[in-house]
């Protein structure tokens, strides 16, 4: 079931984990078809994250599924490891399926986020600008922290108030360390920005991002815009005090 929220946000519920998860795997593939079809290139954004983590494993179910050699992955955000670490977004994405999918390396950009992060930040707002172009991509995977933080963009730390870049490194004390993240900007720009939201523990966040009146304490509450709407995947679990209330 797809749903208006409001003016910047639009609501799938397709039911179960299992249910939602095929559903995000659809729509992912969908998306791609459609963007080779118009642009004869599809350029995504991946995110870390259990959810994701279980449509990537989906996706490389089905390498039929589309023409890769198509397909182009960036990333929303990243720790401050290296790119083997367990912690690392792009490990957990590889290791998830995509090594396995018919992908050369010139279709792969991580971002280097475990030195000179800030530096670059810059190069890999610049390589985005270079590969995607103004219209930025057509999908950015996006993920809901239980404080309502979605990429690297934590709640009272100096990248939310970015207005003029792409990407930027965010020191975020709470956690003691350094991100790579996306700005509002580059992800409310980019043509389908989707947050991916499972499971009951989400239900008070959920409900209090989508709740919220702008300025938001919940950097989530941001994503989306009268021109841009992003959606919101929930499954029963965490969209349940949500509904019902």
């Amino acid at each position: 079931m797809l749903k208006s929220w409001d003016e910047r946000r639009n609501l799938a519920l397709p039911g179960d984990l299992s249910q939602t998860i095929a559903f995000a795997v659809d729509h992912w593939i969908k998306l791609a078809r459609h963007a080779i079809a118009s642009s004869g290139r599809f350029i995504v954004a991946l995110s870390g994250g259990s959810t994701p983590k279980l449509i990537f494993e989906k996706l490389a179910e089905h390498p039929e599924a589309l023409d890769w050699s198509r397909v182009f992955l960036f990333w929303s955000d990243e720790r401050a490891v290296p790119p083997d670490h367990p912690d690392s977004n792009y490990h957990m994405a590889m290791a998830a399926g995509f090594s396995h999918l018919p992908l050369l390396k010139n279709q792969i950009f991580r971002m280097k986020a475990e030195s000179n992060i800030e530096e670059n930040a810059l190069e890999y707002e610049e390589k985005i600008r270079q590969i995607a172009g103004p219209e930025l991509f057509d999908l950015v995977m996006l993920g809901l922290g239980d404080d309502g933080h979605t990429a690297s963009l934590f709640p009272k730390t100096t990248a939310l108030a970015v207005q003029n870049r792409l990407v930027v490194a965010n020191h975020v004390p709470q956690k003691n360390t350094w991100r790579m993240t996306f700005t509002f900007s580059c992800i409310n720009q980019s043509k389908h920005p989707v947050m991916y939201v499972l499971g009951s523990s989400k239900q008070e966040i959920v409900a209090n991002v989508l709740k919220a009146s702008l300025p938001s304490p919940w950097p989530a509450s941001l994503i989306g815009t009268h021109f841009q709407k992003a959606l919101w995947v929930l499954d029963n679990s965490s969209s349940k005090v949500l509904l019902f209330q």
